[in-house]
């Protein structure tokens, strides 16, 4: 067998575990940086309450323990400190208006004149090394006639380590752990899929019209759906190809009598020509040539049916144009066509075409099946919840059912066109005995719900 052109130029359509891993993994990354912008917040936040507590509790415990003599110079903290919280804090005292405490000699720096005003604030420091931005906390208390005021300084270079730090701690974990999580949605996203791969495999295996169905019991819920969805494809593919099995039974019977007639008439004619025998291998062939002719009109009616050109269609101007097309053939037969019609259009959405290739089977077929001197009554309606067009005549035909239904098989391959046309039109095709004098009547109904203004 050639390979598959059309298959081996299709492109490579992606994997579904690919795709899902793709965007678990995605919906995971922004969780992961939802988390580290949480933990930057959290981490500086945090580190501003620390440290401000840390100040207030260093200028409580310096006012408190009051100390009188000059306590030597602290030596800062180095930069390459052992823990990222071990903070490096400046302490300035003043009793009254002097300096009297300076261990990190900023107050020069500061434009510290004066006592500063308890509270906080973040003052800029100016020095040799350039300008550097602080966290500053003043308190103050009353001793012995004046004023004692401790102010006790933090760099905010430190502060925003101590804030990076803490939110390092927090997110590393996260950061850490995202391997492992991916590989994991792997895995469990391929094997979540197995079940899906294993119910491809029965649909591709299935041959829906020998009669399979798929196993309606599943593990999961999820595909009950899916396989009832199927197995309802599958039925209605089943019984599609037997009414096509049925058709094609039809047409073959319907082309096999004529065909074999005009056989018999042409070796009769070559032994024994005769103007009858001529005159019946030529209604032979008309008769063939008629049912290829509804062959061709159901092979239109489907190829408009499936472009869906639908329209608002009024029933009366399509019926009085197949009226005026079949007034010749009518008088040459001795028949009397007739159109009854409302005053008022009755309009329905549908294929313009499918109507009137059912109609005009119709009409033939009342035509060509009942004796000369029938009346043949086309004619529009419209009754409470219901409008249609219908084709009655009075001329009783030779085996035809007299009750009321749906249009039985066995009366022609005409008539079976129309049923298959009136479904493509979203109508019913009905068959009775009409109304008196009538004897037979074929009637295209459509609901309301169908139905224009």
């Amino acid at each position: 067998m050639p390979p598959d052109v059309s298959a081996a130029a299709r492109p490579a359509q992606p994997a579904l575990w690919r795709h899902l891993w793709g965007w678990t993994l995605g919906a995971l990354l922004v969780v992961w940086l939802t988390l580290v912008a949480v933990a930057w917040y959290t981490g500086h936040h945090e580190a501003e309450e620390i440290t401000d507590g840390q100040l207030v509790a260093v200028a409580r415990l310096w006012l408190r323990a009051a100390p009188h003599d000059e306590p030597a110079p602290l030596q800062g903290v180095a930069r390459q400190r052992v823990s990222a919280y071990v903070q490096d804090v400046a302490l300035l005292r003043w009793d009254g208006e002097h300096l009297v405490t300076d261990t990190h000699g900023l107050a020069v720096g500061l434009g510290l004149t004066a006592p500063p005003v308890p509270g906080f604030s973040e003052p800029w420091h100016s020095g040799p090394q350039g300008r550097s931005h602080w966290r500053m906390f003043v308190a103050s208390q009353p001793a012995e006639g004046h004023e004692r005021r401790v102010a006790v300084l933090m760099d905010m270079a430190q502060r925003y380590d101590l804030g990076k730090d803490v939110a390092l701690h927090v997110a590393r974990p996260a950061l850490l752990v995202l391997p492992l999580i991916a590989v994991l949605l792997w895995w469990t996203i391929r094997r979540g899929l197995r079940p899906l791969d294993r119910l491809s495999g029965e649909v591709a295996a299935l041959d829906g019209f020998a009669g399979q169905r798929l196993d309606e019991r599943h593990r999961f819920r999820e595909f009950t759906s899916t396989v009832t969805a199927i197995n309802t494809l599958v039925d209605t593919l089943q019984t599609r190809a037997q009414r096509e099995q049925a058709f094609a039974s039809d047409v073959a019977h319907e082309l096999r009598t004529p065909l074999a007639a005009i056989a018999l008439q042409a070796r009769a004619a070559q032994a024994e020509p005769s103007a009858e025998r001529l005159q019946q291998l030529e209604s032979e062939a008309l008769r063939a040539g008629r049912i290829l002719g509804q062959l061709l009109d159901l092979a239109r009616a489907q190829r408009s049916s499936g472009e869906g050109e639908l329209a608002d269609t009024a029933l009366g101007d399509v019926v009085a144009d197949l009226i005026a097309a079949h007034a010749q053939q009518a008088h040459e037969s001795g028949h009397e066509l007739a159109l009854v019609q409302l005053d008022v259009p009755v309009t329905v959405r549908l294929p313009p075409m499918l109507l009137e290739l059912a109609l005009r089977n119709l009409i033939e077929n009342a035509l060509r099946h009942t004796p000369p001197g029938t009346q043949v009554c086309v004619e529009v309606w419209r009754a409470p919840g219901e409008v249609g067009v219908s084709v009655s005549d009075d001329g009783q035909r030779a085996g035809a059912p007299q009750a009321t239904g749906r249009a039985a098989t066995g009366l022609g391959l005409g008539l079976r066109l129309v049923e298959r046309m009136a479904e493509q039109m979203g109508a019913e095709l009905l068959r009775d005995t009409g109304q008196a004098p009538m004897t037979t009547r074929f009637a295209l109904r459509w609901r309301t719900a169908a139905t224009r203004p």
